[in-house]
Parts: C-alpha cells; structure tokens; sequence
C-alpha cells in the first residue's frame, strides 16, 4: 500500500512542479518517468530551459514556492544556485533541472534517459 501512495504523491509532485515551471514561462518542459527503469535514482526528472540566468533563478524559486505551498515540501537538496547555469532541486522521488538553454544541450539529460517514458510539456500560451 505504502508504495502506492508514494508513486501518487511523486505523480503529484511532478505534476506541481511543472505547474511552478510555466508560472515563470519556462521554455521546453520535459517530465521523464523513471518508475520503470532498473536502478533509476528517482521517479521522475522534470526538466526545462531558460533564456537567461535571471529566469533561471526565478523559475526555481517559483517552483520551490509552489511545491511548498501545494504539498508543504522543501527540496532535500539544492545545487548549482551560486552558477547560474543549471540549477537543480531534489525532492528524492522528483528530481527538477533547469537549464540555460546551451547549458542543457551540452548535458543532454533526455538522452542519458533514453528508455524513459518522455512527455513534452506544451507551452502554456499554446494550451490555452
């Protein structure tokens, strides 16, 4: 029962994430489901791209501020905030990437995943 209700709460926790993403227009968003790979580190990868440091760091935060107001989580860990490149938030089941867009190129995150269940995020203006 326990592991049912953490793959619903990692499903829910991506799907804030992601929601936290286009609240500051972040570009390309990709959820990577690893529930079914051997070994993977954690549930999900979401990732997206940004146009500049300034987004970056201000897609980080809104996520951070939506996660925590949705599910009153706080990342396990952060990384890479002081670089300005790739800023990275550990939730343990949920792993959030987001990139400058040449930075995320270079490290090729979705095709390290490759045998993940990939799904492309439309932009929210698109959607609407």
């Amino acid at each position: 029962m326990k592991s049912t209700l953490v793959r619903q709460d990692s499903d829910r926790l991506a799907d804030v994430v992601v929601r936290g993403m286009q609240e500051k227009k972040a570009a390309d968003i990709v959820v990577l489901n690893l529930k079914e790979l051997k070994n993977a580190v954690a549930d999900y990868f979401v990732i997206c791209s940004a146009s500049s440091d300034t987004q970056l760091d201000a897609i980080a935060r809104s996520v951070e501020e939506e996660v925590e107001k949705l599910t009153g989580q706080n990342p396990w860990q952060t990384e890479g905030r002081t670089n300005r490149e790739w800023v990275l938030l550990d939730y343990v089941d949920v792993v959030v990437h987001v990139f400058l867009r040449d930075r995320r190129q270079f490290y090729a995150l979705e095709e390290l995943w490759g045998d993940a269940e990939i799904s492309h995020i439309e932009e929210e203006a698109e959607a609407r």
